[in-house]
């Protein structure tokens, strides 16, 4: 019924309006599968082969088809959490169906842009760390917190990174502009999770700005470690304050440096 059951990744495309619109209607939650259906190879990221320069087509092939694999589990934790919390708040909902559609036509972009290098959907493998790092016990502000906030404002960061990379390459100036494309368009999506975490938390009547660090620091064992530099003028237009933002400081330098063994 869901576009995660759906294994051929052209017709989840095709398929998530119509996805978005029977998860909007449901009364009751339903519980999502442990992993999503796929039509390639599904692997731990320790397992994929090595990747190339950017100044290779298959570099760049392997990056967007690595960004793809992102796109693609931003939509379908877009429905995910359209399943899950059919109580979420109208406005909400309304919003993460756009956001979710939105995530669709960046897949399209990326495996357009694929194609268009010579290479093809499932000339290697994916992950589904983003799916994995969300539970069917999460509360909807923890649900927001990981994906929107967490995942996607990682994103923010790992996309300014690729786009200073790309401007180094020659020859792919559509590889690089779709990059950019959807980088811009993440500020928005991140910006979403920005205004309703603060928006449900004012509702339960909840400090947002005591409720982030605690809330994060209850999170931070099972999210996957994000090392990037943080962008903050990005940060910033996607509605996070200085403090979240040196939150994320800090935790990216506790990634960064090695734990001491007793």
């Amino acid at each position: 019924m869901f576009s995660f059951e759906i294994e051929d990744v052209w017709e989840k495309i095709e398929r998530i309006q119509e996805s978005c619109e029977a998860a909007f209607k449901l009364k009751a939650p339903h519980l999502a599968p442990e992993e999503p259906a796929r039509d390639i190879d599904l692997l731990h990221p320790k397992f994929h082969p090595p990747k190339k320069g950017f100044s290779t087509p298959e570099g760049q092939a392997r990056m967007l088809h690595d960004l793809a694999s992102i796109e693609l589990q931003a939509m379908e934790l877009g429905v995910r959490t359209l399943v899950e919390y059919p109580d979420a708040p109208e406005g909400f909902k309304e919003e993460l169906v756009a956001v979710t559609v939105s995530e669709a036509e960046h897949l399209r972009m990326c495996l357009e842009g694929i194609h268009s290098l010579g290479f093809k959907w499932g000339d290697w493998p994916v992950h589904s760390a983003l799916w994995r790092a969300v539970s069917q016990q999460d509360s909807l502000l923890d649900r927001i917190l990981i994906v929107h906030r967490y995942l996607e404002g990682s994103g923010l960061d790992a996309g300014d990174t690729l786009i200073r990379r790309l401007e180094g390459s020659s020859g792919k100036a559509t590889i690089q502009h779709i990059v950019k494309q959807i980088n811009f368009e993440e500020i928005g999506h991140v910006d979403f999770g920005s205004r309703w975490y603060r928006e449900i938390c004012r509702s339960m009547k909840i400090d947002p700005n005591a409720d982030f660090p605690e809330r994060m620091d209850s999170l931070r064992a099972r999210l996957p470690k994000r090392i990037e530099p943080i962008n903050h003028v990005l940060r910033g237009k996607a509605g996070f304050t200085d403090e979240e933002i040196q939150y994320y400081e800090k935790l990216r330098l506790d990634f960064l440096t090695p734990r001491s063994e007793n």
